[in-house]
């Protein structure tokens, strides 16, 4: 059988396409399939190295955003302040230490480091639920880092760790040397800082919207992104993160949570009426039953209280008598002083409620400006406050600066009772702030100002010259009696509540004899409504050695907030049980 002969095939050029027919033709026809080649290189190469920044950046932002849900949920157990104050000190160690050890760290592990991220998010909620237990044993100074030390400082040197294992594939060949191997590290903290900062803002403005929106919810749902981006069989060791979570963590805002930690605070006398997280922090509304008050808490401070044992007639009897002793505004003897029912009262910042709940209730038109929706509702539905009053839900600053030129000489009486003790709003005690209610206030108008502070500390001395700057006659008064100098030295400052009664003219601020009426039939008010304990300026630091504050100088006072803030933690620990501020 004779052998049969393969014939060789040629490809012919493509359909349509005309074969070379010139030894030009030729090497064009080669020149174009090699830039072909070289775009689909680059095209390939283009993806690769997207993929590997977009997951680098994605594991920074929700590294920035767990540090910024971190500090957030130490807040209830220690103050914004004290949560704060050595918070980039653990995450500015943590990226160090992940950066320079992912190789070593790499080496070490058996399994891809990211796989380990999943494992140590999930448990960071139940490890915190725990350590808030010892806050009074870790005390204000360090218990924050330390918490932080343990939770989130390891989640941040395996997510550093893994940043840069990832940013290691990317090609900087362009690049010199020099600058190649520092511009990843560069590059990653500077997205790292600009996402912590860009995302904090976003995170407080939106807490409390939805459950979702809330510390534990978020720490969990961040938990599942981690455990997306290392999915591996190592997730089943973070059951019993999950398990806690899902049975006995009370700091998720969910019906059996809440029921979970009432059963517990019911054992020490107390029940917990309502909560809630919103845009000033964690908000609840507490029973004391063996003293018989309700308080309204908001993180590591109160907003105030009520006597429940006492009962409420026209208005409730309130547990502190600052409150009170605010409502005196009306006493101020001014010419020309028209009647309640034709005043219009400004009330800024409103806690429980105590002090406009008397203005509305003696006939006063009252506006009261609040940021916080769930501060006007918790004290609308648990504290009585009336509902004839006119509610502005909104930044004060905002609402002064918009609406200052149409409400020129428009109030009788303002009310500035923001929340202090180290964590005052600094922007509502400046020069330019003050000038605008100057402003919306009638000539013969009066205002108080109510600053808790520490009056051994300069920021008291500086608000008061302040607002003596824009407002030519004023008293000071304190709440309480003067302390001997023996407790102040043993308790190391003298915080209280300091109110400042202001006119527009040089006249002298006295207050007339209240009449029957003006007690709105309170036992409280019969005793505490005329302020009693006057502060000389003499016991203030003069203008020429603390200045005044100024819209561009608030540093002035800023730098003086984790002082006061320490301070105020301690008085806290006193007025309310460890257990009690722990438990939220």
């Amino acid at each position: 059988m004779a052998s049969s002969k393969q014939v060789s095939k040629k490809r012919g050029p493509p359909p349509g396409q005309a074969p070379p027919e010139t030894k030009e033709d030729f090497e064009n026809e080669l020149k174009l399939l090699a830039r072909q080649a070289k775009n689909e290189t680059w095209s390939q190469w283009s993806r690769q190295q997207a993929a590997i920044y977009g997951k680098a950046v994605a594991l920074i932002a929700l590294t920035a955003v767990y540090a910024n849900v971190s500090v957030l949920t130490l807040s209830p157990a220690y103050g914004q302040i004290a949560a704060n104050r050595l918070h980039h000190y653990v995450v500015w160690t943590g990226l160090f230490v992940g950066w320079a050890g992912n190789l070593a760290l790499r080496r070490a592990l058996p399994f891809n480091t990211i796989t380990i991220l999943p494992l140590i998010a999930l448990h960071i909620p139940m490890l915190q639920f725990y350590l808030f237990a010892f806050t009074s044993l870790l005390g204000v100074k360090y218990g924050p880092a330390i918490t932080e030390g343990l939770t989130l400082f390891p989640l941040v040197v395996v997510s550093a760790s893994c940043i840069a294992d990832i940013l290691d594939q990317a090609d900087l060949s362009g690049l010199p040397s020099s600058v190649a191997s520092s511009a990843p590290g560069l590059v990653s903290y500077m997205v790292f800082r600009y996402a912590e900062t860009s995302f904090f803002g976003q995170l407080v403005e939106q807490m409390g919207t939805s459950i979702m929106q809330t510390r534990m919810a978020l720490e969990l749902s961040l938990a599942a992104t981690y455990s997306l981006m290392g999915r591996s069989q190592l997730l089943r060791y973070a059951v019993p993160g999950i398990l806690h979570a899902i049975m006995y963590n009370t700091h998720l805002m969910t019906e059996s949570a809440t029921a979970s930690l009432n059963s517990t605070l019911n054992t020490t006398g107390w029940s917990l009426v309502d909560r809630w997280e919103s845009n000033t922090g964690y908000i609840s509304v507490l029973d004391s039953h063996v003293n018989g008050f309700r308080v309204m808490r908001c993180d590591h401070s109160l907003l105030g209280g009520e006597w429940t044992k006492l009962g409420r007639d026209i208005v409730a009897e309130p547990v502190y008598s600052v409150f009170t002793q605010l409502e005196a505004i009306r006493l101020v003897q001014v010419p020309e002083r028209v009647p309640d029912s034709e005043a219009h009262a400004l009330n800024i910042g409103l806690g429980i409620g105590t002090t406009p709940s008397a203005l509305i209730s003696h006939g006063i038109n009252t506006t009261i400006v609040e940021i916080d929706p769930i501060v006007h509702k918790f004290a609308t539905k648990h504290f009585g406050l009336p509902p004839n009053h006119t509610a502005v839900i909104e930044d004060v600053v905002s609402w002064s600066r918009l609406n200052a030129p149409t409400l020129r000489e428009h109030y009788d009486y303002i009310v500035h009772d923001v929340f202090t003790g180290g964590a005052e709003p600094v922007d509502l005690f400046t020069d330019t702030f003050l000038q605008g209610l100057e402003y919306m206030l009638k000539p013969n108008g009066v205002i108080v100002i109510n600053y808790a502070g520490d009056l051994t500390l300069p920021p008291l001395s500086i608000v008061v010259n302040t607002i003596r700057d824009i407002f030519p006659s004023c008293r000071i008064f304190r709440e309480n009696e003067p302390p001997s100098k023996d407790k102040v030295e043993e308790a190391g400052g003298d915080f209280d509540n300091v109110m400042i009664f202001c006119l527009k003219t040089d006249d002298q601020i006295t207050f007339r004899n209240p009449v029957e009426a003006d007690f709105l039939r309170s036992v409280s008010r019969m005793q505490f409504l005329i302020p009693k304990h006057e502060v000389p300026l003499s016991a203030l630091l003069p203008v020429n050695e603390v200045g005044i504050l100024r819209a561009n100088e608030t540093e002035k006072l800023m730098k003086w907030h984790e002082q006061s803030a320490l301070r105020h933690w301690d008085v806290m620990r006193v007025v309310l049980p460890s257990q009690i501020w722990n438990q939220w």
